[in-house]
């Protein structure tokens, strides 16, 4: 059994409902710096072995929970997890600043950019974009119905980023107003295709509609090793609204043939050749 300071942080997870894989990713690593701190020896093995079931279960579609289950060895030794765990929040935080410089360079000035949901490497690249200097203005939906594009106009709001919120049902009216279009991602699986918020898929529809390239930043730990998009679990949640229920997936499927490429710390992989 797990300790209840690492079954805390598995809780935290499973009912969070605004951020995504790479916040879920750098919790799972501070779960296992509280396990590594707690036990040692036979007892700190089984555990491990029981956290490498539990962690991915907490979200099987996102892919970084796996990779980092993985990461992770299954040791008696508690310093080989803290070092581990330690090098991956490194890797998390390191990816997401060459992300932000790499993606920044696809915007120039002027540019439209259109995003749905709350991806923060999205958000880096944006930053990064400003800090060079290229003035440019997002399209961001709300992405109902956990509205996390609330959030994420919050953060633009705060870095005096120009945007305009709309309406999930709008995707297909504003996408030809943009010049480019960027997603994150839970999972890229190996097959190419890219697992996101649902709205992404038509998103992804609209832009190609358009003639407007579309991109997705991914850290390369959501790159799935494994599973190709015929296989992923998606998660649906309860949800209704004046006593009826409404069908909630969370994540859709956007095929690799939609996607311009995916900018990752490694660079830009073109799907799936380079995946």
């Amino acid at each position: 059994m797990l300790p209840p300071e690492v079954e805390s942080i598995l809780e935290e997870l499973r009912s969070e409902r605004i951020r995504g894989a790479s916040w879920m990713a750098r919790r799972g690593a501070e779960a296992y710096l509280v396990l590594a701190s707690l036990l040692d020896g036979d007892e700190l093995r089984k555990a491990l072995l029981e956290l490498r079931r539990e962690l991915p279960a907490v979200n099987p579609t996102m892919a970084s929970l796996y990779n980092l289950s993985r990461f992770i060895p299954v040791t008696e030794n508690p310093f080989l997890v803290k070092s581990r765990a330690e090098e991956f929040i490194h890797l998390i935080d390191e990816a997401k600043k060459t992300i932000g410089n790499i993606g920044s360079e696809l915007i120039d000035d002027g540019d439209i950019i259109i995003t749905h949901s709350f991806s923060s490497a999205v958000f880096e690249i944006l930053k990064s974009a400003k800090n060079k200097g290229a003035t440019f203005r997002v399209i961001l939906t709300e992405s109902a119905p956990d509205y996390e594009g609330i959030a994420l106009a919050s953060a633009l709001e705060k870095e005096r980023i120009p945007f305009e919120l709309i309406t999930d049902a709008q995707l297909g009216l504003f996408a030809g107003k943009a010049t480019i279009a960027m997603v994150g991602a839970d999972n890229v699986t190996k097959d190419g295709a890219v697992i996101n918020k649902a709205g992404t898929y038509l998103l992804a529809l609209a832009s190609h509609d358009n003639n407007v390239p579309f991109y997705v930043a991914a850290e390369s730990f959501k790159l799935h090793p494994e599973l190709k998009s015929d296989e992923v679990e998606i998660l649906e949640r309860p949800y209704a609204r004046q006593g009826y229920r409404v069908r909630n997936f969370l994540f859709d499927i956007t095929p690799w043939k939609y996607v311009r490429g995916i900018i990752t710390e490694l660079g830009i992989l073109v799907p799936p050749r380079e995946i």
